[in-house]
């Protein structure tokens, strides 16, 4: 089995609103046997350019747990915070 992974790219915008979304965000994960595996600031750019401060870094057991977490009603309802929230780029990769 091959592991899923999203990276979320972030620039938040407004910190109370970002803490609700991140509290609520786990337990959309856990029916789908996802892992935050890496949340962090941005340290600085080596290469390159970046234009978000923060990243995280969630681990699914495959791509179809991830696709089924993305568009689940649970996670779907948190859309819009997120987007209140802060700028967000959500990229999914394959181990």
């Amino acid at each position: 089995m091959t592991s899923a992974y999203i990276i979320g790219h972030i620039t938040v915008k407004d910190t109370d609103k970002w803490t609700e979304y991140r509290n609520k965000v786990p337990s959309t994960l856990e029916p789908w046997g996802a892992k935050v595996v890496f949340r962090g600031k941005l340290l600085s750019v080596l290469s390159g350019s970046h234009g978000h401060t923060d990243t995280v870094v969630i681990r699914f057991p495959d791509s179809q747990a991830l696709n089924n977490w993305h568009s689940s009603p649970q996670y779907q309802a948190l859309i819009p915070l997120r987007q209140e929230a802060a700028e967000v780029e959500l990229l999914a990769y394959e181990e």
